[in-house]
């Protein structure tokens, strides 16, 4: 089927029913709403009207190895056929008005569907695998490269590079994640270069997402203690809505012992610096911790810095094994880099706002994915996490390009109960642990320098 007739077919339709077969999930309110609240919602008929564009760039998230032309013949293919007969006009359109159509609705319209999804699938999932009443949230960072042209260099920067010249702009992000299902509750992006870019500054958006009884784990490099006071002392207002913290001590770290609860575990008084107090004169000049020390066999020792401060409500062990649970995050961003984008070198758009939409479709197609995993294990009544994430996004590749393409519209339900009762056959085997080091080295070749800097960039 060639481009033009893909469009021509997808024309036919409503497309709420575009991804019945897997973006069911997705209301298509949440679709129509966020393209009305940003403005961007199609006036007119066009051939490439704002929902499809909201559908291409998830399809741009889900089949990375195939041209943006081809994403949008794949969506045509997972249309059913049409007896209605469309006119000469209506099969001719320029391949020119992809792009127009993605910069004309932008990346806000995504931003609000994503946060739609974090809001109702997110929070949803962490409310139903709490540990000792609190839903778990991990906190972390990561980068990722976009094309190399003048304008993505000057909004997003080049980052530093012991070897030369970098070879790719980069965006910095920091997500926020239901660790026990692996689904994105929220994520802030930025550059990668400037001021208040930061991992830091980036996360300031995303605390306020942090639903009530609700904890955060993170790694040392988010060291807040101004945040953690606030996040851990609930005011009159919000008294039963405390949300607790959980993050590696620094090395260098000093505090005043007040009470020993047990072996390794004690309650403790750490001292806010005055440049946080200057930032904020209502902080206390000190504040009470719980510090937990443990050693994995064959590692260092580690300390834990947490609002837990209850040692029988919240055991020491339990905590420390809870810490760990930090890593489904970087499992997360793996999911994404390697599988969902074939470790493929840079993003597509070249230019900054096709960047930002294209990442909000990056995170908006992973959380369908993991919705549509944690339905099945649900159905297969295991854990969340006991699905494999690499084989479901095969199938579901799979079944939007062949299955829902080749059979009947009337036998589409069935085929797509077949293929969740296949999904539930993906269940992952008990994990074998490793310790960590490094496989594969650097080259030692020298690199390709790469283009020049033009005057301006960053």
């Amino acid at each position: 089927m060639s481009l033009t007739d893909s469009l021509a077919a997808i024309l036919e339709f409503d497309i709420s029913a575009a991804f019945d077969c897997f973006g069911q999930k997705l209301d298509a309110e949440w679709i129509d709403d966020a393209l009305e609240e940003t403005g961007t919602a199609s006036v007119r008929r066009r051939k490439l009207s704002a929902p499809l564009v909201v559908w291409l760039v998830i399809g741009m998230a889900l089949f990375r190895d195939r041209s943006i032309q081809e994403v949008v013949g794949h969506l045509g293919l997972v249309l059913p056929s049409s007896k209605k007969k469309c006119s000469a006009a209506d099969k001719t359109i320029a391949p020119s008005a992809i792009p127009q159509g993605r910069y004309r609705v932008g990346a806000s319209p995504l931003e609000s569907i994503f946060r739609r999804t974090s809001e109702k699938w997110a929070n949803a999932a962490a409310d139903e695998n709490r540990w000792r009443g609190l839903s778990l949230y991990g906190a972390d960072g990561s980068t990722l490269r976009v094309p190399d042209t003048d304008e993505n260099r000057e909004a997003f920067g080049l980052p530093p590079s012991s070897r030369g010249q970098a070879s790719y702009p980069q965006v910095r992000l920091v997500a926020l994640m239901a660790l026990r299902a692996h689904l994105i509750a929220g994520a802030s992006f930025g550059p990668y270069r400037g001021k208040k870019t930061g991992e830091h500054s980036l996360a300031q958006h995303l605390w306020p997402q942090l639903p009530d009884q609700s904890l955060v784990i993170m790694d040392k490099g988010f060291i807040d203690y101004a945040l953690f006071y606030r996040l851990s002392h609930a005011t009159p207002e919000t008294v039963t809505g405390r949300k607790h913290w959980l993050v590696r001590a620094k090395k260098n770290l000093r505090w005043k012992t007040l009470e020993v609860s047990g072996k390794d575990d004690e309650l403790v008084e750490l001292t806010i610096s005055s440049a946080a107090k200057k930032k904020d004169p209502e902080l206390p000049k000190k504040m009470v911790v719980r510090a937990i020390r443990y050693q994995v066999k064959g590692y260092k020792p580690q300390t834990l810095l947490t609002s837990l401060i209850d040692p029988e409500q919240y055991p020491a062990v339990e905590v420390a094994g809870l810490y760990h649970e930090r890593w489904e995050l970087e499992l997360g961003y793996d999911e994404i880099k390697t599988h969902m984008l074939e470790r493929q070198e840079a993003l597509r758009s070249k230019k900054p706002e096709g960047v930002r939409q294209e990442i909000w479709g990056i995170l908006l197609a992973y959380n369908l994915v993991r919705k549509e995993m944690l339905d099945v294990a649900e159905a297969a009544g295991v854990e969340p996490l006991k699905t494999s994430f690499r084989h479901s996004l095969q199938l579901i590749r799979v079944f939007c390009l062949v299955e829902a393409w080749t059979c009947a519209p009337g036998n589409i339900p069935k085929r797509l109960s077949a293929h969740l009762e296949m999904m539930e056959s993906l269940l992952i085997l008990p994990e074998r642990r490793y310790k960590r080091h490094v496989k594969i080295k650097m080259s030692s070749y020298k690199r390709n320098p790469g283009r020049p800097i033009t005057k301006g960039s960053k």
